[in-house]
């Protein structure tokens, strides 16, 4: 059950005045703009809710009906079903580039993080050419569940050239890494260039992020440089659809950005990106921008 009430408010005869489903609205706003769900914001089931209120499950379910209709909670069908309530998202500005746990804050969440996995391994060709380093040179590889709000937002996939940073992997991973560059190692990201596009979660994403086989992700290749230009980062990033939004700032030709946006971008590559097989089909095309959003 999402919620723990010692005594619950069952609707009464007391409560006069007011219809049995407008009270039930009423406890149940109360609750959703409570402390007492937990951190994924799982709602009690209609069998639940009914049996602490004191109303039949129909009710309940009209309420409910209501309250999905105003945008308040959201159904889920499937292995990890339910009723949630609807956290705000979260802005994923193209203009701001700095290390996530930060940028959460600044928007009023509650920044963390998992480490999937934490490895030493040989660039791909992929990652080779981005980091501008020959194939097999040896790289950090980070996988990681970011989260806002105990609530799981996004997976992360990031590499490090080790000879840039030889001991990352000793330091602590579940924080931000671009101040784990400036503090540690004196470096810092200061521009990058990101590629968008929209793809369906496959069965390990969904597992990772607490979804459905087939949700709607957003992908985002990112490469960030320090002030030399040189690269520091390669990352490819999925982001909720339910839990995140993109601000994109664009500029005319007056403000002077054209050109020197224009000197950074490289072919993309699709196979590059997390991208599962089912999406790769209908996969819309990729975006790209400088002026970067959050980052490691």
């Amino acid at each position: 059950m999402g919620a723990h009430l010692d005594e619950p408010d069952r609707v009464t005869a007391l409560d006069r005045g007011k219809s049995t489903r407008s009270l039930v609205e009423q406890r149940l706003r109360a609750l959703i703009s409570s402390d007492e769900l937990d951190g994924d914001g799982r709602l009690p089931t209609e069998r639940e809710l009914a049996g602490m209120y004191g109303v039949s499950r129909t009710t309940v379910r009209q309420v409910l009906d209501g309250l999905e209709h105003a945008g308040l909670i959201r159904r889920r069908r499937g292995r990890t079903g339910g009723t949630f309530v609807t956290r705000g998202r979260v802005d994923i500005d193209f203009g701001y580039l700095a290390g996530i746990p930060s940028y959460l804050r600044a928007q009023g969440f509650r920044a963390g993080a998992h480490v999937v996995s934490a490895r030493m391994v040989p660039a791909d060709t992929a990652t080779a050419e981005a980091l501008r380093i020959p194939p097999g040179a040896l790289v950090h590889d980070v996988i990681r569940v970011r989260l806002a709000d105990e609530v799981r937002i996004s997976l992360e996939h990031a590499r490090f050239p080790v000879a840039m940073f030889p001991d990352l992997l000793g330091e602590r991973l579940d924080d931000s890494i671009y101040e784990l560059m400036a503090h540690r190692y004196g470096l810092r990201a200061v521009k990058a260039v990101e590629r968008l596009v929209a793809v369906l979660a496959d069965a390990d994403q969904a597992a990772l992020l607490g979804i459905e086989v087939g949700d709607p992700l957003m992908a985002i290749e990112r490469i960030a440089y320090d002030g030399a230009d040189q690269p520091l980062e390669y990352s490819t990033d999925l982001f909720r659809g339910d839990r995140t939004r993109v601000i994109a700032w664009a500029y005319g030709a007056d403000a002077g950005t054209g050109a020197s946006q224009a000197s950074l971008l490289t072919p993309a590559s699709p196979a590059t990106l997390p991208v599962s097989p089912a999406a790769a089909a209908g996969a819309a095309p990729a975006q790209a921008s400088t002026r970067a959003r959050s980052g490691s």
